[in-house]
């Protein structure tokens, strides 16, 4: 088979599958805002179950679900037959996936589901199922076509199913008024939650690495200073470690084109009074948007009584994976 043919038979799985989700806008109707409200007035989890490819899909929904607000888990349908129904309480809601609504795993446990009164969200491609008839809220998710050529492997059928449970898990989010922050408590490894989680205290420079020097000083102290520490500022204090004012190497351009004696001139003739700041307890992020806002790349880390307790390094927010 050459290549233009391969390319051929992508496409067109492509296509057929492009065309099973637009088949899909109209199947968001009662039925779909039906299993919303089912799901949010939840009070335990949202337990999701199917067999074989569905299962798969299944999985997936139910991550996704977790992951955005709405607590989940999947229950394989041939354990729960066997001590996994254990796991279902009478507080949570069911989503069974099955493509014909006949898969016997998954009809064995309808009556037990049904005595326990749990709600049942089924989605299916048959809505004359009896999962479908047994549900309390059906989803319709048939497809005119699998991609798969002898219309038999679960393709276009298992891409719609996911396609609606997305559908579901966004709907979900929007509605609880799920946050960039809540998303971050469930990824705190992911670098999301580095940037939205990590506060400025974690990975701020301390103790010997903070530049810092005496109003009294003169400006080539201060740079012995700079030099020293290598982040390219040094903060200026009083006898009570207050920072007053900032030197930085930008401020040190723009003195000596100046002509100023480096050995003579006091640090606090030169230096930038005030300086940006952020406190140890802030958010990273937060550290990050200030240093792009003013186009800086270092910021001194103050207490409520304006004492030092840090410098902050871009390099620093790079190394943590904030940026």
């Amino acid at each position: 088979m050459d290549h233009p043919e391969l390319i051929r038979l992508g496409r067109k799985v492509l296509e057929i599958e492009r065309d099973a989700i637009e088949a899909l806008f109209t199947r968001v109707d009662d039925s779909f805002v039906q299993a919303c409200e089912l799901m949010l007035a939840c009070q335990g989890r949202v337990v999701v179950t199917g067999m074989g490819k569905s299962g798969h899909i299944g999985n997936k929904i139910a991550a996704t679900l977790a992951s955005t607000g709405t607590p989940a888990f999947y229950v394989h349908p041939g354990e729960a037959s066997h001590g996994d129904l254990g796991m279902i309480t009478r507080q949570d809601v069911v989503l069974a996936i099955s493509y014909s609504g006949e898969t016997s795993e998954i009809v064995t446990i309808l009556p037990l589901l049904k005595r326990l009164g749990v709600p049942l969200i089924a989605m299916t491609g048959k809505p004359a199922s009896t999962l479908a008839q047994q549900a309390s809220v059906h989803i319709d998710v048939s497809v005119a076509l699998e991609a798969c050529p002898m219309n038999l492997a679960p393709t276009s059928s298992t891409t719609v199913t996911l396609a609606m449970g997305d559908a579901l898990a966004i709907a979900l989010l929007e509605a609880r008024g799920f946050t960039e922050a809540d998303f971050a408590l469930t990824h705190p490894g992911g670098s999301l939650g580095r940037r939205l989680l990590l506060k400025v205290g974690e990975i701020m420079n301390t103790g010997e690495r903070i530049p810092r020097v005496g109003s009294e000083v003169t400006l080539s102290a201060a740079l012995l200073e700079m030099s020293r520490k290598g982040l390219g500022i040094t903060a200026i204090v009083d006898d009570d470690d207050h920072a007053i004012g900032v030197f930085t190497d930008g401020d040190l351009r723009r003195v000596l084109d100046s002509g100023v004696d480096i050995h003579r001139t006091p640090i606090e003739q030169v230096m930038t009074r005030g300086g940006r700041s952020v406190g140890a307890e802030q958010l990273a992020a937060e550290a990050v948007n200030l240093m792009e806002r003013h186009k800086i790349t270092v910021l001194l880390v103050l207490d409520a009584d304006q004492r030092i307790q840090g410098v902050l390094h871009m390099h620093d927010l790079l190394r943590a994976g904030v940026v």
